[in-house]
């Protein structure tokens, strides 16, 4: 018998949010999408309104929300720099005040909640691939230490959640995720690089191009999420998720440009600060715990990924 849930996403306007309202709702749950716009949009989740199992809902994560659910899926935060520091302070409170707000609320109502965490957790890492148990490697009051810190407080405030109350935890780290609905000004590599090859703009790479970063198509993650969450209780994480195929960033540009056919060139800048130099999950708990890998390879993500942003910029 296939039992319908009441699930909570939020941030359910978001890139992420709503790839995983698509999913839900086509194994026919009823989903909660609560957003307050800061990035998601309401385009995102237009072809879902008229969905009877959907309904969206204006808030602030920041706030309490008093809402009868089955599960929760926080995945409300600005995940871009651009983003995140545009107001560094709303994005601590973001992480911070948004998790106390939602493990409250699965506390109240006996629900199972499932956090987006970040492969920022490590940090500028000294180890390579990294795996759960590495600490990181964290500037705690640089310019990105907002969405850092924030993240690595909400994982903690999880954990105590878990030990004091007996709550029912998933902890995801996301690594570098991409596909259709990014948006297109986040500041992100793979969608900067369409944008700017679809303009026939410079490509903007910083310092030599050489870092690498590991790139996840969306529906191999949100497979992940709907794994985890549907783990046994036992199975708390944190458990990454993301693709272990490592690119230089040089890589990634040129295969933009050969699957755009764009007349792009590459533009060299300097190095922000404290950007990672090497970026790649260690996948060997998914596998064991989940039966989780990716499976969809960077040249055919990228195919609909160029697609959306096409469509997005001609309109």
């Amino acid at each position: 018998m296939h039992t319908v849930r009441r699930v909570l996403i939020t941030g359910g306007a978001g890139f992420l949010g709503s790839h995983l309202s698509e999913r839900l709702l086509a194994e026919g749950h009823e989903v909660l999408c609560v957003d307050n716009f800061y990035t998601g949009t309401r385009r995102n989740v237009a072809h879902l309104l008229d969905h009877p199992n959907f309904e969206l809902m204006r808030h602030d994560v920041t706030f309490p929300l008093y809402v009868e659910v089955d599960e929760i899926y926080n995945l409300a935060c600005p995940a871009s720099p651009i983003h995140y520091q545009r107001d560094p302070v709303q994005t601590t409170k973001t992480s911070v005040h948004g998790a106390i707000n939602m493990l409250g609320l699965a506390k109240r109502v006996g629900a199972k909640i499932f956090q987006a965490s970040t492969s920022e957790v490590y940090g500028d890492p000294n180890i390579h691939p990294q795996h759960e148990e590495y600490w990181g490697n964290v500037n705690p009051i640089g310019p990105r230490s907002c969405y850092d810190e924030g993240k690595r407080c909400a994982e903690t405030l999880f954990f105590d959640y878990y030990r004091q109350h007996n709550l029912r935890i998933k902890v995801a780290r996301i690594f570098n995720t991409y596909g259709p609905r990014m948006h297109p000004n986040d500041g992100r590599v793979v969608s900067n690089f369409v944008v700017q090859a679809l303009q026939n703009q410079p490509i903007t790479i910083y310092g030599e191009g050489q870092q690498t970063r590991s790139f996840c198509y969306q529906s191999d993650l949100i497979e992940g999420f709907v794994r985890l969450m549907a783990s046994g209780d036992h199975v708390t994480g944190p458990i990454n998720l993301g693709n272990p195929g490592e690119f230089t960033i040089r890589e990634l540009a040129e295969k933009v440009i050969e699957l755009t056919g764009s007349a792009s060139r590459l533009e060299f800048k300097p190095l922000p600060a404290d950007d990672p130099q090497q970026r790649r999950p260690d996948l060997t708990r998914a596998k064991a715990e989940l039966d989780w890998q990716p499976t969809v390879p960077l040249a055919e993500g990228l195919k609909p990924t160029i697609e959306y942003f096409d469509k997005l910029l001609s309109e």
